[in-house]
C-alpha cells in the first residue's frame, strides 16, 4: 500500500512539474519596419519548438507560442539577436546589427524618426 501511495505521489509531482508544450510569452524586440517584422518573426520561428511568432511594429512586442520542452526564451532571443535585433535580455552583436538593411537601423535616431513619420501618415 505504501508503494502505491509513493508511486501516485511521484506521478502527480512529475505531471505538475512538466514543461508546457504550448507556452505563451511576450518579449520586446527592437525594430522599425515591415522588413524588421519579417526578419524577427523568421528568426523566432527558426528556433526549434516555436510554433507562432508575431511581432508588432508599433509596440515592438513579439508574441510567442512555443514548446518549453524543445526551446527556451533565452534561445529564442539569441536567434533574434543573431539576425541583428536587440531584446531586453540579449543585444545583437555590432556585426549582426550592421548587416541589417540601412532602413532597419533601429539604434539610429534619424532612422527611427523617419519611420515615425511613416506611421503617422
Amino acid at each position: 500500500m505504501k508503494r502505491i501511495v509513493l508511486v501516485v505521489a511521484l506521478l502527480i509531482g512529475t505531471v505538475s512539474m512538466a514543461q508546457n508544450k504550448n507556452a505563451k510569452a511576450s518579449i520586446e524586440v527592437d525594430g522599425v519596419c515591415m522588413m524588421c517584422k519579417e526578419r524577427i518573426e523568421k528568426a523566432a520561428i527558426k528556433a526549434k519548438g516555436v510554433k507562432i511568432a508575431t511581432w508588432d511594429v508599433n509596440t515592438h512586442e513579439l508574441k510567442l507560442i512555443f514548446d518549453e520542452r524543445k526551446t527556451s526564451l533565452k534561445a529564442i532571443q539569441q536567434s533574434i539577436a543573431d539576425v541583428g535585433h536587440d531584446t531586453k535580455e540579449i543585444k545583437a552583436t555590432d556585426e549582426a546589427y550592421n548587416s541589417l538593411h540601412a532602413c532597419c537601423y533601429y539604434r539610429d535616431e534619424a532612422v527611427k524618426d523617419d519611420h515615425k513619420d511613416d506611421k503617422q501618415q
